[in-house]
């Protein structure tokens, strides 16, 4: 397997973040974690445990910054070390760290640029949800189909692999959404580049510990930004 990186933003995850980390050793992937500044102590549990680790790796901020400037800094940190594959995922355990072999697998194919680990693709495989934030992220991948054109059954999932040269690629210095938008963005630059995405079905677990980052803020950015991008990409904007 080629130079692996696993990106996990956080923002009060000490009652997760050890699990996580412990559930990526057996894989061979470096892990990088972007902390927010956690009141909780994360980053303080981050680096208790790099000291046995070395594959374990920190980027600390300064506050709050959102998702997608922490995914940005970490494709960045990515990229000037030279990684293969880049993956991101939740802190939360909602993303199973068993599945990360499988999405570097299917990413490190021929036919693939880029593998999205997908709620949707194969019926519904979301656990604990309830009924209305189901109808909300089942609806809000319908919503940016329709809009986008794009033909992904899951375009705001955020658990993902993309190959070096989709990032490279990327203006990554234009992306300024967070949250849903942010994942719905990433899909369309890459799919509007032309790679090759593809998804793999996971199951979805809600969090059992620890506190959900969704907002009102975050719904209504994603329901603007698909229009942004639209008609952004019809000038010829998106660079």
């Amino acid at each position: 397997m080629n130079k692996s990186l696993v990106i996990i933003p956080t923002y009060n995850e000490k009652d997760n973040i050890r699990n996580v980390i412990s559930r990526l050793d057996d894989f061979y992937v470096d892990i990088l974690i972007i902390d927010d500044n956690s009141p909780d102590g994360t980053a303080i549990i981050v680096k208790e445990i790099m000291q046995e680790k070395e594959h374990l790796h920190i980027m600390e901020r300064e506050g709050k910054l959102g998702l997608g400037t922490a995914y940005v800094a970490g494709f960045k940190w990515a990229l000037e070390r030279h990684y293969e594959y880049i993956c991101e995922m939740d802190a939360d355990l909602s993303h199973n760290p068993d599945d990360i072999p499988r999405l570097l697998e299917r990413c490190s194919q021929a036919d693939t640029d880029m593998t999205i680990g997908s709620r949707y693709c194969k019926g519904v495989n979301v656990v604990n949800w309830p009924l209305k934030r189901l109808l909300l992220s089942y609806g809000a991948s319908k919503y940016t189909r329709i809009i986008t054109g794009l033909k992904i059954a899951d375009p705001t999932a955020g658990f993902k692999c993309f190959s070096r040269k989709v990032l490279e690629n990327i203006n990554l210095d234009g992306i300024k959404s967070s949250g849903y938008s942010f994942q719905i963005e990433m899909n369309f630059r890459a799919w509007l580049k032309g790679y090759r995405i593809s998804e793999i079905p996971i199951i979805f677990t809600e969090r059992t510990e620890g506190k959900s980052k969704m907002s009102n803020a975050i719904i209504f950015e994603a329901i603007f930004m698909v229009w942004k991008l639209k008609i952004l990409s019809i000038f010829g904007q998106l660079k």
